[in-house]
C-alpha cells in the first residue's frame, strides 16, 4: 500500500466512524417520534409527532445557517475579544489566530461544507453537531406536548438547539472554551451542556406555557392524563437508549494521525470503556427508578435515561462499580423530583426537568467531586469541585432557564405560545392537521356528557374525562 493510501485509510476511518455514528443518532429522533406520540392523547398524537418532525426540519436549517458557526466563533466569548467575540480580531493571540481557522470552515458559504475532496472531515463534524443541536431542542418537545402553538414552539427550538445550547457547548465542550481552560470544567457525555441547559430552559418554557385544562383539580391536586399509548412510549425510549450509545461514541474524538482516542478535552480515553459504562448505567437507572417508583413502567424506564444522563459528564474516567452507584442514585432520586415539580403546579407532561435538568446538572457538578485532581493537560486546571459547580449553573440558569423563560414570556405577549382552550379540548390534530390519528377509535377513551335538548332526543358532546371535570 502506498504512503498516500495509508494516509488517506486514516482519513476515512475517521470519516466513516463519525458518519455512521450520526446516522445511528438519528435512532433518537425516532424514539421521540414514538415516546412523545405514545404519551399524548389520541386526540393528539400525530401533531405531537408532527412537532417532532419539524424540530429536525427547524434545528437541522438554523444550525447551517449560524448554529455552526456559534460553536467555532463563540469559545473564547466574553472572556477574550470585544462585544462581538474574538473573531474579529485574528491577530490577538495565537488561540485566536487557531481558533479562526474552524471559524473560517463554519460560515455557510464555507466550501469545507460543500464536495470537497481536500476536507473530508468538517462536514462529517458538522453532521455530528447538528444531531447534537436537534437532541437537545427535542428535549423540550416533549414536556410541552398538547397545549403548545406549533411556531412558537419552532422559535424555541432554534433558540435552544442553535444557539444557547452551542454557546454552552463552545464554553464548555471545546478545546478552546474558557470554561474548559479557566476552570477545569468536564463534561464528555454533556451532562450539563446537553441535558442540563435544556431541562432547565423546559422549566422556563413551563412556568409560562401552564399546565393542560384538567391536570388540576379546583383543589390545585395533580390529576394524572395517562398516555394513550405506553407501550410505544417504552418502545421509543429504547430506541433512544440504542441512539445514546452513538451519541456517546461521538463524543470520542478520533483523528487522522491520532496514535490514541481521546476527549474533546485532550485527555485520553477509550470506546469501549463507554460501552462498559453506558450499559452499567443503563442497567443501575432502570433498578433505582423501578424501586424508587414502586414498579411504575414510565417512571422505570425513564430510569435508564437518567442513569445514563447522570454519568455522562465523566464517564470516560469512571470505574463501572461507581457508574453503578452514580446512575442508581440519580435514578432513584428523578421520580421523586418529577412528582415534586407536578405537585408544585408545573405540568411536565413527560418528566424532561427531572429527567434531563436535574440529572444533567447531578452528572456536571459530582465530576467535581469523585473525579477531583484530574490533570487535564498543560496549563489547563485539574478537575474540580468548584469548576464543576460554576460550570454546571452556567449551563442551567444563564443558558437554560433565564433563556427559556425569557422567549416563552415574550411568545406569551404576543399570544404565539399556547393554543386557545377550545382548540386544547377538541385537541391539536384536528386544530392543526384537520385529521385524527385514530379516526375509528378516536370515541373509546372519551367519556359523553349527555344533555336533554327538550324534545326526547339525547344529545352527545364528547370531551376527556379530566377535561369535563374541570368545566
Amino acid at each position: 500500500m502506498s504512503p498516500e493510501a495509508q494516509e488517506f485509510l486514516g482519513t476515512f476511518a475517521s470519516e466513516s466512524f463519525y458518519y455512521w455514528a450520526s446516522v445511528f443518532m438519528l435512532l433518537i429522533h425516532a424514539g421521540f417520534l414514538a415516546y412523545e406520540g405514545g404519551a399524548s392523547r389520541t386526540k393528539n398524537v400525530l401533531a405531537t409527532m408532527v412537532k417532532n418532525l419539524l424540530t429536525l426540519a427547524s434545528v437541522g436549517l438554523a444550525f447551517f445557517f449560524f448554529g455552526w458557526w456559534v460553536y467555532n466563533a463563540f469559545p473564547l466569548f466574553p472572556i477574550t475579544g470585544g462585544i462581538l467575540g474574538p473573531w474579529t480580531n485574528p491577530e490577538q493571540s495565537e488561540t485566536i489566530k487557531a481558533a479562526m481557522v474552524y471559524v473560517e470552515t463554519s460560515y455557510p458559504w464555507s466550501p469545507a461544507l460543500g464536495p470537497n475532496t481536500a476536507d473530508h472531515l468538517t462536514g462529517v463534524f458538522f453532521f455530528a453537531f447538528a444531531l447534537f443541536a436537534m437532541t437537545t431542542a427535542s428535549i423540550l418537545s416533549g414536556a410541552l406536548i398538547e397545549r403548545v402553538k406549533v411556531g412558537g414552539y419552532l422559535i424555541m427550538s432554534i433558540v435552544l438547539g442553535s444557539f444557547t445550547w452551542v454557546v454552552g457547548a463552545a464554553w464548555g465542550w471545546n478545546a478552546f472554551g474558557w470554561m474548559f481552560t479557566k476552570l477545569g470544567y468536564h463534561d464528555f457525555g454533556c451532562s450539563g451542556i446537553v441535558h442540563g441547559i435544556s431541562g432547565f430552559f423546559t422549566l422556563g418554557v413551563l412556568l409560562n406555557l401552564g399546565p393542560r385544562v384538567g391536570k388540576y383539580d379546583e383543589n390545585g391536586n395533580p390529576r394524572p392524563i395517562l398516555p394513550h399509548n405506553l407501550p410505544l412510549t417504552m418502545v421509543g425510549l429504547m430506541l433512544i437508549f440504542v441512539g445514546f450509545y452513538a451519541f456517546l461514541a461521538a463524543c470520542m474524538i478520533y483523528l487522522p494521525g491520532y496514535e490514541k482516542e481521546a476527549t474533546i478535552y485532550g485527555t485520553p480515553m477509550t470506546l469501549a470503556s463507554i460501552g462498559v459504562n453506558t450499559t452499567m448505567a443503563l442497567a443501575a437507572g432502570l433498578v433505582g427508578a423501578y424501586i424508587s417508583s414502586k414498579s411504575d413502567p414510565f417512571f422505570t424506564i425513564s430510569g435508564g435515561l437518567a442513569g445514563i444522563i447522570a454519568v455522562g459528564g465523566g464517564m470516560d474516567l469512571y470505574h463501572p462499580a461507581l457508574v453503578i452507584v452514580l446512575a442508581f442514585i440519580a435514578a432513584f432520586i428523578m421520580p421523586k423530583v418529577i412528582m415534586a415539580i407536578e405537585k408544585v403546579g408545573i405540568d411536565d407532561a413527560v418528566g424532561a426537568v427531572g429527567v434531563h435538568g436535574f440529572c444533567g446538572l447531578f452528572g456536571s457538578v459530582v465530576v467535581g467531586i469523585v473525579a477531583a485532581g484530574y490533570p487535564q493537560g498543560e496549563g489547563i486546571p485539574s478537575i474540580n469541585f468548584f469548576g464543576q459547580l460554576i460550570g454546571g449553573l452556567i449551563c442551567v440558569v444563564l443558558l437554560g432557564f433565564i433563556p427559556g423563560y425569557v422567549t416563552s414570556w415574550i411568545l406569551k405577549k404576543f399570544d404565539l405560545l399556547r393554543v386557545s382552550r377550545e382548540e386544547e379540548i377538541n385537541g391539536l390534530d384536528i386544530a392543526d392537521l384537520g385529521i385524527e390519528g385514530y379516526p375509528e377509535y378516536a370515541t373509546l377513551s372519551l367519556v359523553t356528557k349527555i344533555v336533554d335538548n327538550g324534545n326526547g332526543q339525547l344529545v352527545g358532546q364528547s370531551s376527556h374525562a379530566s377535561e369535563l371535570a374541570a368545566e
